[in-house]
């Protein structure tokens, strides 16, 4: 006989949803027959599976240590043993703000990847803010992504509530992000330009037209230069609509693509790059994220700005390029 009290994370939803994340190798039949045999119990009672836990609810495994373990299936014990921790902005109780470095992903693609992600779910298992049991019904996650080889601020929910603060703050676009480039050319004023966007999902390269059509996809982007120098322009953008490779897409749409972009970028000025400082990815940097204003969910939180320092390679290519040090203190 085990038993398990509900916490936040778990209260609001159903006993039967919890049910099955628990015992995530039992068929749903099975669970339903430990309800009605009162093999499982709710505040030793009854249950239907119909059920809102509550915080503070407990539930009784009327069975053994070796059934139950089987139904949970196998632990994830030290599976996030010697990954390194990722560089944090900013913490409270409920979510994270880290800055994501070039080359590492969002969330995995593959088994043996580790993200950004597992980078978290390691630094909230060594401080103890989480546990593996706690991960059984509920896993801490990020909320948005960048691209691998973009850098920049990135964050994660380390509670129900505040994954789903920041879940629907980017979806209702009240987060606004503010990213710093590398475009190619000379730009002189600010703009805001519009366009649809269509996704390839077999080459996962997206491609952008000035007029609506079928499976298109509405965006705008905002850009404001910085400083030009030379052939190149430092660019400040904030996403009106966030769409895959949308920066990347609709800069190089109006001919200005971001120096290094290996998919949508200039190959003369992406080899130039190449022979002179290595540059093999693109330069776009999230260097910052503002929270809504109000904030209703978290007050303490409202109007604030997040910052994260542009990586050293991108700093020091564009000293090399002729821009301002207040220029690139500013990225910074």
């Amino acid at each position: 006989m085990q038993k398990y009290t509900i916490g936040q994370n778990e209260s609001g939803q159903r006993l039967d949803k919890f049910l099955s994340k628990y015992l995530k190798e039992a068929p749903k039949s099975f669970v339903y027959k430990m309800l009605r045999k009162k093999n499982i119990t709710l505040n030793e009672k009854k249950a239907e599976g119909s059920e809102k836990l509550k915080d503070g609810d407990t539930i009784t495994f009327w069975m053994s240590d070796e059934t139950l373990g089987k139904f949970r299936g196998e632990q994830e014990s030290g599976a996030f043993t010697g990954i390194s921790f990722p560089e944090i902005v900013f913490e409270n109780k409920d979510l994270l703000i880290m800055n994501k470095p070039v080359g590492v992903l969002s969330q995995k693609a593959a088994k043996e990847d580790v993200s950004v992600n597992e980078m978290m779910i390691a630094y909230l298992l060594a401080g103890g803010a989480i546990s593996e049991e706690s991960m059984q019904t509920f896993r801490p996650s990020i909320c948005n992504r960048l691209d691998r080889n973009t850098s920049g601020l990135i964050t994660g929910g380390k509670t129900l509530q505040g994954l789903q603060f920041l879940s629907e703050a980017f979806r209702d676009r009240s987060i606004h992000k503010y990213y710093y480039c590398l475009a190619a050319g000379r730009i002189g004023q600010k703009a805001s330009v519009k366009g649809y966007l269509c996704k390839d999902e077999k080459s996962n390269t997206v491609s952008i037209s000035a007029h609506a059509s079928k499976n298109a996809d509405y965006i705008e982007t905002v850009y404001e230069p910085v400083e030009t120098s030379g052939n190149f322009t430092l660019l400040k953008v904030c996403l009106i609509t966030g769409r895959t490779h949308q920066i990347r897409a609709h800069l190089a749409s109006i001919g200005h693509p971001i120096a290094g972009d290996p998919k949508y970028g200039d190959s003369q000025v992406n080899e130039c790059m190449r022979r002179k400082y290595r540059l093999r990815h693109q330069l776009l940097h999230a260097g910052i994220l503002q929270m809504p204003d109000p904030c209703p969910a978290f007050p303490a939180l409202s109007g604030m700005e997040f910052y994260a320092q542009l990586p050293a390679a991108f700093s020091q290519i564009l000293y090399r390029e002729g821009f301002a040090h207040d220029t690139i203190q500013a990225g910074e």
